[in-house]
């Protein structure tokens, strides 16, 4: 594995991050264990998750299967950077919300660590990450809260997730003039080959303040897996949002033409579109969450793949970006 700095912090992580969203949902606890164990022989050090994920009546589940796997010992949470999120409704019906129970209110991200913590089976987060913006409570009253989580020990550094540049400046500004705290050290957002909006303010804005920038659904839900290679091969067929993007024709004669490069390379697409992402300035990893040990090993493959220099100009030709900012929509 292949380590770097996460942002403008002395923290070091590997260049792919360990994605949780599938255990429980989609893999079994044992299963979910055997892969965490896997990521960790492979020298995968950093692990997100999310306190709603595990979904519906099963929230937190997620969180709770990552606990029992650092309490089988081994040294396994020492070796582990840490990452959860706090924001959604932890109670099981999303329609209704009790007052205070859900957002970034200081009452809520207290509420939040403290059952994160008991979830997890330890006595600090290393990451703790906002999950999407709370238009309703000011960044003095968020950042007041952390500052005294961080005192008392309870997580170690902040960051957000599918935030607006504007709003990580907001946020940065803001922690900067408090006494001089670090503020956000990483943004987690959606971005890939076929995703590239992040490239026109979210990634200028998080490399400015010194934002590790950790991408989410690298693959665009499997869009970029393979998936029209698996169709004519009578394997899994497209589903969810790549099932949605292949009935509009251009999207499928991207794809086509994707796939049809990397045969040419003899190279794996899914490999490829992570190994893009490596390249790409003020990344610090993409997020993969194996359901298989075989998705996993694919995964790792990736960190050392090296794509040739006409690829990669055929992967612009064919998902091209907005170009620079702000030129991209200036002018």
């Amino acid at each position: 594995m292949k380590y770097t700095q996460l942002g403008r912090t002395g923290l070091r992580v590997g260049r792919l991050v360990l994605g949780t969203m599938n255990f429980g949902p989609q893999t079994d606890e044992a299963d979910s264990h055997a892969i965490m164990d896997a990521a960790l022989d492979a020298g995968i050090n950093f692990f997100d998750t999310a306190n709603v994920y595990g979904w519906g009546e099963n929230k937190g589940r997620t969180e709770t299967i990552i606990g029992n796997w650092f309490a089988k010992g081994g040294d396994r949470r020492d070796k582990v950077v840490l990452a959860t999120k706090v924001y959604g409704n932890m109670g099981p019906d999303s329609s209704r919300v009790w007052p205070n129970h859900d957002k970034l209110s200081a009452l809520n991200i207290r509420r939040a660590v403290e059952a994160s913590l008991k979830r997890l089976q330890t006595d600090y987060i290393d990451l703790y990450q906002f999950h999407h913006v709370d238009r309703d409570t000011p960044f003095e009253e968020i950042w007041q809260a952390v500052d005294v989580l961080v005192q008392q020990g309870k997580i170690l550094y902040a960051g957000s997730s599918n935030f607006p540049g504007y709003k990580i400046a907001q946020a940065n500004e803001l922690a900067a003039r408090r006494h001089g705290t670090i503020g956000l050290v990483s943004e987690q957002c959606l971005y890939n080959l076929a995703e590239r909006r992040a490239e026109m303010e979210v990634i200028p804005a998080a490399r400015e303040y010194g934002l590790g920038v950790i991408p989410w659904s690298p693959l665009q839900g499997g869009l970029l897996g393979g998936v029209i290679r698996k169709e004519v091969a009578g394997g899994r067929r497209a589903s969810g949002r790549a099932a949605d993007a292949l009935a509009d024709p251009a999207v499928r004669a991207k794809v086509q033409a994707y796939e049809d490069l990397l045969d040419k390379h003899g190279l794996e697409p899914g490999e490829v579109a992570l190994a893009w992402l490596l390249t790409r300035p003020g990344v610090t990893g993409p997020i993969v969450g194996p359901r298989t040990a075989e998705q996993l090993e694919s995964a790792l493959r990736a960190v050392e793949l090296e794509l040739p220099e006409e690829v990669l100009t055929g992967l612009d030709e064919i998902f091209p970006g907005p170009g620079p900012s702000p030129e991209a929509f200036a002018w």
